[in-house]
């Protein structure tokens, strides 16, 4: 009986979940030129950033966190860090994610449910009690309110005694990500590409040591687009962000090496590891021939990857520890630098200390147990995975040509180029789950009587969004208000004009003001923003 593989649903060939059509197999004549060649290290990165790579260090493991109130998740942290985890990622609630305090009208319902609510300096405080921020990075997944938590984490630092130069970490500021399929956004592509070029500026200047981006393809892959669209839409916003630094007047060599990526890792496993390979090669040729960056490590295109969640299924939830592994093995021999596995139960809720451990648990196992990290790419050289990562990038370019003839990302983004790409794709592959062309165990295939088995989950309790609407009005009522007033007016102005905002934002979060206030002055002088679809 024939296998039902993937499939391209139009003609029945056997072809990658993007779409590539496969051959039955491959010999000498599919190598590309010099694929044979290039050694790990070696330019354009194609065999992974390190001539030894995981010998010389293993990949971090960076598990997500964060749900309730600060304290719940500074639990979740250290638990984390004693069984292993080795940095920490932190994960905020919808109301910090869109600039309101726990006490707006709009944040009811969801304050600690989806992640941590942060909104002043003393949740931040309570966030990494105990944690010495000199000691770790931080990684923490926010993007409109991102300078504002920038500058709560490094008031945090000074109140500890680490210097700002010395804090380690990434802040995922990357608003057009948000534009193209995330949709957690405050005001328009304009304003907020002037606020990320000042957190750049702040960067070079205050934090060489800090990612002041991680270019994000993981939502974009979430929201459903294909590998190769994955591919070449994170690029092109690579591209859009260094090209704001350029204009910025920073050297692309002083800020280029701290740019980061965020990819997100499928089921189709060899697709998957190719599209890292040829990531690398992308973006090193980009920044050596196009932005004429001379240091090499700016040609180095560094990745935290993230297993799907979106691959995640209620249906025989055991099975998505199965399908988190084979991510996260093709990660691996992809060549990530950070990776976070899915916990099995997070297509309920958040997930639980045990679900957390199993999901590090995975990581350490193919870290200790399988031996894929004492070679440098194993799959190099293959005939199939070098022919697919030439493919890949051959599909890739052809995106970004198109992008950069219509006058680049944030033009793209303003005409819905990558957003229709994106939902034309969710489209196609929900008809092929839904005619059975695209195989989902447990979903359309090999059903079980009793397929969403009851298994525990996290609850959040409902006097979380109490003690967190308790605690920001305590904080505004007893501090200096007259100061909070006067450093809230340079924010404004600062907006108004253009001087760097992150300087007068961390004396205001010093002086107590929030988050959500801070937002609002962003909403008063930038406006918010209205995506053209909805109107």
């Amino acid at each position: 009986m024939e296998t039902t593989g993937p499939k391209d649903g139009k003609n029945g060939r056997y072809a990658t979940m993007s779409g590539l059509a496969l051959e039955n197999h491959y010999a000498p004549p599919d190598l590309p030129p010099g694929a044979t060649e290039e050694l790990p290290g070696d330019y354009p990165y194609t065999r992974g950033v390190h001539r030894t790579m995981y010998r010389g260090k293993p990949w971090t493991m960076r598990m997500f966190a964060g749900f309730g109130t600060p304290e719940d998740t500074n639990r979740r942290f250290r638990f984390l860090l004693e069984q292993g985890q080795t940095g920490l990622s932190t994960a905020f609630d919808m109301p910090t994610l869109m600039g309101f305090d726990p006490d707006h009208q709009r944040s009811l319902g969801e304050v600690g449910r989806e992640g941590v609510s942060v909104a002043c300096l003393a949740d931040m405080e309570r966030l990494f009690a105990e944690i010495p921020l000199g000691e770790v990075t931080t990684s923490m997944t926010i993007n409109a309110p991102a300078i504002i938590l920038l500058a709560l984490y490094v008031a945090v630092g000074e109140k500890q005694g680490v210097p700002t130069a010395k804090l380690r970490g990434t802040i995922q500021n990357d608003i057009l990500k948000e534009f193209i399929a995330q949709k957690e956004w405050i005001c328009g592509a304009g304003p907020s590409m002037r606020i990320i070029r000042d957190m750049m500026v702040y960067g070079v200047r205050e934090m060489p040591l800090w990612n002041m981006i991680s270019i994000s393809g993981y939502h974009i892959r979430e929201a459903g687009a294909t590998a190769v669209q994955e591919l070449a839409f994170t690029l092109a916003d690579g591209i859009g962000y260094v090209d704001l630094g350029v204009k910025a007047g920073l050297d692309v060599d002083a800020f280029a090496p701290r740019l980061s990526f965020f990819f997100d890792v499928h089921n189709d496993f060899f697709e998957e590891i190719a599209k890292f390979r040829a990531a690398r090669r992308i973006w090193a040729r980009v920044m050596k021939e196009r932005f004429g960056a001379k240091n090499p490590r700016s040609w180095i295109l560094r990745t935290h990857a993230q297993t799907a969640g979106v691959s995640l299924m209620a249906q025989q939830p055991l099975n998505n520890i199965v399908r988190t592994t084979v991510q996260a093995l093709a990660a691996v021999l992809g060549g990530t630098q950070s990776l976070h596995t899915n916990s099995y139960d997070e297509t309920y809720a958040l997930p639980t200390e045990d679900a957390a451990t199993i999901a590090l648990r995975t990581q350490q196992i193919l870290l200790e147990e399988t031996g894929v990290a004492a070679v440098a790419d194993p799959l190099g050289g293959s005939y199939f995975v070098e022919s697919l990562t030439s493919k890949m990038e051959e599909e890739a370019m052809a995106y970004i040509r198109k992008i950069d003839e219509m006058g680049g990302i944030v033009r793209a983004i303003e005409e819905g180029y990558p957003q229709r790409e994106i939902a034309n794709s969710a489209y196609q592959f929900q008809r092929q789950v839904d005619a059975g062309e695209r195989s989902i165990v447990g979903v359309n295939k090999h059903r079980s009587g009793e397929d969403e088995e009851k298994i525990p989950t996290l609850k959040i309790e409902a006097d979380v969004e109490k003690n967190q609407v308790e605690l920001v009005k305590r904080v505004r009522a007893s501090r200096d208000a007259a100061e909070a007033t006067r450093l809230l007016g340079r924010v404004r102005d600062a907006a108004r004009g253009d001087d760097n905002l992150v300087y007068p934002i961390l004396e205001a979060v010093k002086a107590n003001v929030t988050l959500g206030e801070i937002c609002d002055v962003f909403r008063e002088v930038f406006g918010e923003y209205r995506d053209p679809a909805w109107l």
